[in-house]
């Protein structure tokens, strides 16, 4: 009996598989390209939007500071945004700015979401989740912190009583991207007396106090000043930078600076958070 096509190209691929496996066996094909194997250096910017006058935001904010707690040594960038559109509701959240919305509405035009919600998280600008679902997300950060970036960015910081000065060195050229400096206040407390939350206490971890978009020229060198809010804390602070994609949002580069050193009361306070 003459063979037949299938017969044929069935025994072809069998021949393949045991020719890739004995490369692989063998070190002839590179680690990076094996199935499993973890090669690169990537980061995750995990951004939450979330509010106080949500009652399904506690979730997941606790979920950010057990994610924050885990990941110290890691290039796990968290960001907490609390939008403003549940203030008109009963409680208006004292972290919350409109700014924070309309950068959640730019990310449903980037990610073709039809509606956005609390809590929600949104992972390198790319991928979006309930802000709760911790097996989606924890998985997402794997594998972006499995991928080699896109670039590099470094940050400088001088502070002063009322201001910060930022210079800032990118390995890409700024055109046809965005650069944002983000003032963060790594933990906070907040008694809720009405809404959704009334009566409880909420702790807060990686609070954006500040975004500020840079004008940029094409150059990959910039300076920026950004003024500090009245009454925070610097040394429970930090400036994040993030280099976007202006036509999908994708996170390009990011880089941290501590305006001071934080004590060690900040991982007890963690601590507390998550139990």
């Amino acid at each position: 009996m003459k063979p037949t096509i299938i017969s044929v190209l069935t025994t072809c691929i069998v021949i393949v598989a045991f020719v890739i496996i004995a490369l692989i066996s063998r070190g002839k094909i590179p680690a990076k390209t094996r199935p499993g194997k973890a090669g690169g250096k990537g980061f995750a910017v995990v951004e939450l939007f979330t509010s106080e006058g949500c009652s399904s935001c506690p979730p997941a904010d606790q979920l950010m500071a057990k994610i924050q707690s885990e990941s110290q040594e890691k290039p796990i960038y968290i960001l907490a945004y609390h939008v403003d559109y549940w203030n008109r509701l009963g409680w208006t959240d004292v972290f919350s700015d409109h700014e924070y919305s309309t950068r959640q509405i730019q990310y449903g035009k980037w990610l073709n979401i039809t509606s956005i919600y609390t809590p929600q998280v949104i992972v390198n600008g790319s991928f979006e989740f309930v802000g709760s679902d911790e097996p989606a997300i924890r998985s997402a950060i794997q594998r972006q912190l499995e991928k080699d970036p896109a670039s590099y960015l470094k940050l400088d910081v001088q502070q002063s009583d009322k201001e910060l000065k930022i210079s800032y060195q990118a390995g890409i050229e700024l055109k046809g991207n965005t650069l944002s400096l983000i003032l963060v206040e790594k933990f906070a407390e907040s008694k809720v007396k009405k809404g959704e939350n009334a009566g409880r206490t909420l702790a807060h971890v990686q609070i954006v106090r500040k975004l500020q978009k840079e004008s940029l020229s094409g150059s990959e060198n910039g300076k920026a000043i950004m003024t500090l809010p009245p009454g925070l804390n610097n040394q429970n602070c930090e400036i994040l930078g993030l280099i976007q994609s202006y036509k999908n949002g994708e996170v390009l580069a990011v880089a941290k600076a501590d305006l001071k050193t934080l004590g060690a009361d900040r991982k007890d306070s963690l601590s507390e958070l998550n139990n």
